[in-house]
């Protein structure tokens, strides 16, 4: 196998793992979501606090996410871009969570920025670390959730 048919490989497993993410936020699975991180990941998520470091942070994490929508939730994934080099992968992207309040109303979401980096262990891709982060106005401080890509 060649460097860029390897590359072309790590890629095409790192957008299926994605792809594995995005099927398991939709339907609230946080086994399979979980699965998908590294024993150390370290997340900087859009909600508090500012960081989750190892795995039972970030699954508080999704579990309050998931308490809070009716399921199946909408998750979209949009201009996914992936660069691979060895062990370590990165990838960015918008995304956007939908769905039903468990309070009632429907929500459309709002797009943020994703970034994740990915670390290749025992042959299998892992979430090492994933950033998420809203625009904002910087004048006002006020987040910037109408944006549309």
């Amino acid at each position: 196998m060649t460097f860029a048919t390897e590359r072309s490989d790590d890629e095409a497993d790192i957008r299926q793992r994605t792809d594995q993410l995005a099927a398991a936020i939709r339907a609230a699975d946080l086994e399979v979501v979980m699965s998908i991180y590294a024993p150390d990941v370290v997340s900087f998520d859009i909600e508090p606090p500012l960081r989750h470091i190892g795995t039972e942070a970030k699954r508080r994490n999704w579990e309050r996410v998931f308490a809070a929508y009716e399921h199946p939730l909408g998750y979209e994934i949009r201009d996914l871009t992936v660069a691979v080099s060895g062990e370590v992968a990165f990838a960015y992207s918008l995304n956007r969570l939908s769905g039903t309040l468990k309070s009632g109303p429907t929500t459309a979401g709002f797009w943020v920025r994703a970034t994740t980096c990915f670390r290749k262990l025992d042959g299998r891709w892992f979430i090492a670390h994933d950033h998420v982060s809203a625009p904002l106005d910087v004048p006002t401080g006020a987040g910037l959730l109408n944006l549309q890509p």
